[in-house]
């Protein structure tokens, strides 16, 4: 009988794979815990599987660090899991022997666990958590729209508790203007924001009835919840305490029963400022009588180094640099965009991504309902969004524009013209402002007319194709006229160069006549040349590459690696090209019903 496969004799010890990996079920008889608890255990201390080069017990078994092991082991929350544990059976005990007053007793004192020195030994410094904070702020919005199931063990007080720790992160990021990209999609809403230098992107569904399927593992998903809510937590707690904002906040009761939340939250926010404002004065008031000289003092100091025409200039210099602290430039740019627009929200439109989004670029909103800051008859309101076929009631005084609008104007940084986005009327394409469209190759045409717009907001005007600099002096003009008048620019342009190009070819077709040679022997001539041209580079790429000295010198993995990125390369053209044909179906389309709608009034 031969020897097994990984044969160690006895008395040598492990060395290799063998010695640094171990198997889950070998972890689990290490750690002495349940698989679920081996699980909980994992998720909050941040280990994963491992993927070693040699697998020692088989391919079909999961591995992890030994080091990742003992990590836990040395762990005080595995001591509180087995606690627990053993308390548990404490009550399962109870029931059994129908004992139904200890059993309650035993519930009423069951121990419980804090991950607060978890997450203080993952997250050593506060950006490191704002780091890893995409994941647990997509799954707290992801929570916060659920329904309680109790199948499920989804409870009503996690998801009030989500849809809380999501306000609050909404309501710091819409107070101090942080939010710099907004996206539509199909999945829900992705929101981009910045956050002391660190880039945070998350989606929220929309508010709509989730369907739950039965192939999700919630068990899993509630424990990286759990760990996600502590976090979260944690970093609102830090950032509400950097304004000077007290955590966690007291709402109105009555604007949380009617979901506003977000508008309570911004009024706590304000109250909260203005009380700290006035908590010095008060705190002034009991110093010493020596302190008070020693201050009054350095004032007079200070005061006589100031300008003699400006007695309060100390004081607007104090309150400039207190309101310009943390201000970056693209921070004080999305404080100015909606700055003096009064926007009203109709009942149709998603009112909590517009309460979160407008605010956040400086507007003023409002919505029909209690608790509003001002009714829909006010006649200060500048923009009516509404999202639907036809308006009844109309106010002259306002816009009624789509909910698109806001999201476009946002993504641009510009106030759009508001005509492409009137009721009634398809918007133009939401593009996406996650997407490079230069490093993809294709730029679609609002894409460029926003280009346009923009400079012309920056004054710095670029001319349109086709358009010479004449037609480029009022700049303003140019603003106000919008998207369909630019639309019509380009299109004449473009129809004057087809007329140049058609009338060029028909003064060389009257030359070559008089010239005595005939345009169609011209034609098939050129058609063989064009046909020779088209097999040529064909026969010479397919030469080049097999006696390309580079690629024949390369290693097969460089080989295979420089194969991949044409593919690549080739597959981007593919999606360009695939994209212009889309474009010019849509075109023809559109030419072919304003033929048949010119047809029918005729």
């Amino acid at each position: 009988m031969g020897k097994p496969k990984h044969y160690r004799p006895p008395g040598k010890k492990k060395e290799g794979n063998a010695a640094r990996y171990v198997t889950r079920s070998q972890a689990i008889k290490i750690l002495q815990v349940s698989l679920s608890d081996f699980r909980k255990l994992c998720i909050h201390k941040g280990v994963f599987p491992r993927e070693p080069k040699k697998k020692v017990k088989g391919n079909h078994h999961t591995y992890y660090h030994l080091k990742d092991v003992m990590y836990i082991h040395h762990d005080p929350l595995l001591e509180k899991f087995r606690a627990i544990r053993a308390y548990q059976k404490k009550i399962k005990k109870a029931k059994a022997k129908k004992n139904d007053e200890l059993a309650r007793l035993l519930l009423s004192r069951a121990p419980s666990y804090k991950l607060d020195m978890v997450i203080r030994d993952r997250y050593p410094t506060f950006v490191d958590a704002l780091r890893d904070l995409d994941d647990p702020i997509t799954m707290v919005h992801l929570f916060a729209m659920l329904p309680a199931i109790d199948r499920l063990k989804i409870e009503a007080k996690r998801i009030h508790n989500c849809r809380r720790l999501c306000h609050e992160w909404q309501a710091y990021i819409s107070h101090t203007h942080k939010l710099r990209k907004v996206f539509v999609a199909v999945k829900g809403i992705y929101y981009q924001a910045e956050v002391d230098g660190q880039k945070i992107t998350w989606l929220a569904p929309h508010a709509r009835q989730q369907v739950l399927t039965d192939d999700i593992d919630f068990n899993v998903m509630l424990t990286f919840l759990e760990f996600y809510e502590a976090l979260l937590g944690f970093v609102n707690f830090q950032l509400y305490h950097s304004i000077n904002v007290k955590y966690p906040p007291i709402l109105d009761p009555r604007l949380e029963a009617l979901a506003a939340d977000l508008y309570a939250l911004s009024r706590y926010f304000d109250a909260n400022y203005r009380a700290s404002v006035q908590e010095p004065q008060v705190a002034g008031s009991s110093r010493s009588e020596q302190e008070q000289e020693e201050s009054d003092l350095r004032l007079a100091q200070l005061q006589h180094q100031l300008p003699v025409n400006e007695p309060g200039a100390l004081m607007h210099l104090v309150q400039n640099a207190s309101s310009e602290i943390g201000e970056d430039e693209a921070t004080r740019e999305c404080k100015k965009l909606f700055q003096n627009k009064k926007i009203f929200l109709s009942r149709e439109v998603p009112r909590e991504s517009l309460l979160f989004v407008i605010p956040a670029f400086g507007g003023i909103v409002s919505w029909e309902g209690y608790g509003a800051p001002f009714a829909e008859a006010d006649d200060s309101i500048t923009h009516q969004i509404v999202d639907r076929p036809t308006q009844g009631h109309v106010y002259l005084s306002r816009e009624y524009v789509q909910p698109q609008w806001v999201y476009d104007c946002v993504n641009a940084r510009i106030i759009l013209p508001t005509e492409p986005y009137m009721v009634g009327r398809d918007p133009p394409p939401h593009l996406s402002p996650f997407v490079d469209d230069e490093a993809e190759g294709y730029v679609p045409d609002y894409a460029k007319t926003i280009k346009q717009l923009q400079a012309v907001a920056k004054s710095d005007v670029q001319p349109l194709p086709g358009m010479g600099n004449d037609d480029l002096d009022n700049s303003q003009n140019m603003l106000a006229e919008g998207y369909i008048s630019r639309t019509e620019a380009m299109e004449a342009a473009e129809k004057k160069q087809q007329m140049m190009l058609l009338e060029k070819q028909y003064h060389d077709d009257l030359k070559m006549e008089l010239q005595g040679v005939s345009t169609i022997n011209k034609q098939s001539s050129a058609e063989d040349t064009e046909s020779k041209e088209e097999s040529l580079p064909d026969v010479q790429q397919s030469a080049i590459e097999t006696e390309d000295p580079s690629r024949l010198m390369m290693s097969r993995k460089k080989r295979g690696l420089a194969v991949a990125i044409e593919m690549g390369k080739q597959r981007k053209k593919d999606r360009v090209e695939k994209l212009k044909e889309r474009k010019r179906n849509i075109e023809a389309g559109h030419k072919s019903e304003k033929k048949h709608s010119k047809a029918q009034l005729s």
